[in-house]
């Protein structure tokens, strides 16, 4: 059965169209940024080390930001805490597209700017289920995961030529502009809701307290748990990005193809998004989520025998497009079990972890490449995850059939 509610009828939406296409701009400019800054990091220090540190502030600060601030978009209006951030970030960025601004002051204002992520992302994540009602949401989660990945494809792609033709503070420049401009879609395309959380339901409470509200909340429900743990499976299934240039060395593939590589994740998670979001009925998706985790391990096992380029990026196209029907439906699940006046500090909390697991999982894959050979390294991250995933299959389908006895 063909699902009903296709990408056209949530685009119809004037909300969600314009918060998609905010986010859109903002995606490109950020992986515009980051090539922009690794750029001018290097040209000014001609050091690796810390042209790797100041891209890495452009992911890790997000965990803090998404555990200390994600709360604002439950006690604030959410629109206006992702119109706040995306003007902080613009006024920020345009700071640092300053020639001459010290190494140290950049890098603050680097991690500054990426913390404000967090709140940004989690108040977004809140306010969604409430612009798209039903089989919409679940559409339009969709719809954003194909964007987003094609998206950052683009924006790391375009984001050389365009650095080649521009300076890298013009670059930078050009990203603040993409934060004014998704500040003034949310602005004028997005209604005003009032902040779900009061004095009332947060009882008073410090702001310490309040941000560990969401831990607790999702802790002592099973469901939410069960879909957090499987949301973190990302935590195996990000190994072969980490390793992606020294395996193409393993197979003489050179450093041009590690990007063909580093690519053919995103590019099954495109495809998963268009066949999740247009051609598989929703209740189909909820019964397969636990195997949908499982099975995106299996693929990465096949590089026990180390695969050529081909394969490999077919294989790695297999698992994202896989991984991406638990990552969809699991999101809708979780954002759906939440009340509303504490989705944003469960979405944060959630990220975080998320963030969390991935740098880890990168971590370790380096360490492990190193005793053992990229290609083992990746079999056993896709065996591991498979493995670890069972439980948490099993655990969903108890969480599954008791719903359905409650229900009846």
């Amino acid at each position: 059965m063909v699902t009903r509610v296709g990408f056209g009828a949530v685009l119809a939406v004037a909300e969600f169209r314009a918060m998609w296409t905010a986010e859109l701009l903002s995606i490109c400019g950020d992986q515009l940024a980051r090539v922009a800054l690794a750029v001018l990091v290097f040209q000014r220090t001609d050091s690796a080390a810390l042209t790797g540190l100041t891209y890495a502030l452009t992911y890790v600060p997000s965990l803090l930001g998404g555990v200390l601030l994600a709360g604002a978009g439950d006690r604030w209006p959410r629109r206006d805490v992702m119109i706040v951030s995306d003007l902080a970030r613009a006024a920020l960025v345009a700071v640092i597209a300053i020639p001459g601004v010290p190494l140290w002051v950049l890098c603050v204002l680097v991690a500054v700017m990426t913390m404000l992520g967090g709140p940004f992302k989690a108040a977004q994540q809140a306010l969604l289920p409430s612009v798209l009602e039903g089989e919409r949401y679940l559409v339009g989660m969709a719809l954003r995961n194909v964007t987003i990945q094609g998206a950052q494809l683009a924006g790391f792609a375009g984001g050389g030529l365009l650095i080649t033709a521009l300076a890298p503070t013009a670059a930078l420049a050009l990203d603040a502009v993409t934060f004014l401009l998704s500040a003034a879609l949310l602005a004028s395309g997005v209604r005003r809701r009032p902040a779900v959380a009061t004095t009332t339901t947060t009882g008073g409470r410090t702001w310490l307290v309040s941000t560990t509200a969401g831990a607790r909340l999702i802790w002592r429900d099973p469901a939410l748990r069960t879909l957090v743990a499987l949301n973190w499976l990302a935590g195996f299934y990000i190994v072969p990005e980490a390793l992606a240039a020294p395996y193409a060395a393993g197979i003489g593939a050179g450093a041009t193809l590690v990007g063909l590589i580093m690519a053919a994740d995103p590019a099954g998670s495109v495809l998963g998004g268009f066949a999740f979001g247009k051609w598989i009925p929703e209740a189909t998706q909820v019964r397969l989520l636990g195997w949908l985790g499982i099975a995106a391990g299996l693929p990465l096992v096949v590089f026990v025998v180390r695969p050529g380029l081909v394969p490999a990026v077919v294989l790695l196209a297999a698992s994202g497009l896989l991984a991406t029907g638990y990552n969809i439906q699991g999101t809708v699940s979780f954002m759906r079990r939440v009340p509303d006046e504490h989705r944003a500090q469960c979405a944060g909390v959630n990220s975080a972890g998320l963030i969390t697991v991935q740098g880890v999982g990168a971590a370790a894959a380096g360490v492990l490449a190193d005793v053992l050979s990229p290609a083992h390294t990746i079999a056993l991250a896709g065996a591991a995850g498979a493995a670890v995933a069972v439980p948490i299959a099993r655990a969903w389908r108890r969480v599954r059939l008791l719903g359905s006895e409650e229900e009846r």
